[in-house]
């Protein structure tokens, strides 16, 4: 179900036990082949086929477009909120939801950029909240076994405008590919203890802005994605958060009260 195309009655009489998910996304460079709205659209695309899976069972809240990007300002078209903006943005939203009744709630993000402010947004919420239910997932975690199997670039190979994103937009919008510009990212390193990309994170925190990372604002090998590599990673995220709505609907031993 997708909370603005319901009536004011509609939401009012839902169970409030539903879960309800907030895609925070970002407007930001993907290289030269990838459209900037890559994050939002592959949100989008997560939570649309969650909705044809079991819609009747998960609320999903308009996604919050921009994100923290500051990162890749150095590359036009590039948006970005500060820290402090988004976290406001996302906290206000969702306490919004929580004044509704609604108790259990998932933030699903598909920009690296967020996963810091993500964390602190978890926190902040659940400390003030203390009956709710506050869950945070990058998508590329939340299935990270299953999505191993998948990838054919190995370390450094699925970062950015790369394999995974590259594939998922095969399938999203194939017209938004400039499929003549898809070259392998210039991946910069740096010291072994702070390369990573999605699925394997650095052992230790180092700040790059992108052009840092890669020139090209390629972070990975776009050249081994696929249209099929990107439907097996849709049905491999929806499975995961198909679970991940099944084990909320088990934590209601805390009820949400209002204050």
């Amino acid at each position: 179900m997708f909370w603005d195309q319901l009536t004011s009655v509609q939401l009012a009489e839902l169970d409030k036990q539903t879960p309800v998910l907030l895609n925070i996304a970002a407007i930001e460079q993907h290289g030269a082949h990838l459209p900037v709205a890559t994050d939002r659209m592959i949100g989008e695309y997560f939570s649309g086929l969650l909705n044809k899976e079991i819609g009747d069972k998960v609320l999903i809240l308009p996604v919050v477009a921009v994100g923290c990007s500051d990162h890749h300002m150095g590359f036009c078209g590039t948006l970005t909120l500060s820290h402090t903006t988004f976290s406001a943005v996302v906290k206000e939203i969702i306490q919004s939801v929580l004044n509704h009744g609604f108790y259990n709630i998932i933030l699903l993000n598909s920009h690296g950029g967020n996963q810091g402010i993500m964390q602190v947004i978890i926190e902040q919420l659940g400390f003030s909240n203390p009956n709710a239910h506050i869950l945070g997932a990058s998508w590329w975690n939340v299935a990270k076994e299953e999505l191993l199997k998948i990838t054919e670039t190995g370390p450094g190979g699925t970062g950015h405008a790369c394999e995974f994103e590259t594939s998922l937009m095969k399938v999203i919008a194939p017209h938004l590919v400039q499929e003549s510009l898809i070259k392998p990212g210039a991946n910069v390193p740096a010291f072994p203890s702070v390369e990573g990309d999605l699925l394997s994170g650095p052992k230790i925190s180092f700040y790059r802005t992108m052009k840092e990372l890669t020139p090209n604002g390629v972070y990975g090998d776009p050249t081994k994605s696929s249209a099929e590599k990107g439907i097996r990673i849709g049905e491999c995220v929806t499975a995961a958060l198909k679970q991940l709505v099944s084990d909320i609907y088990k934590l209601n031993g805390r009820k949400y009260i209002k204050s």
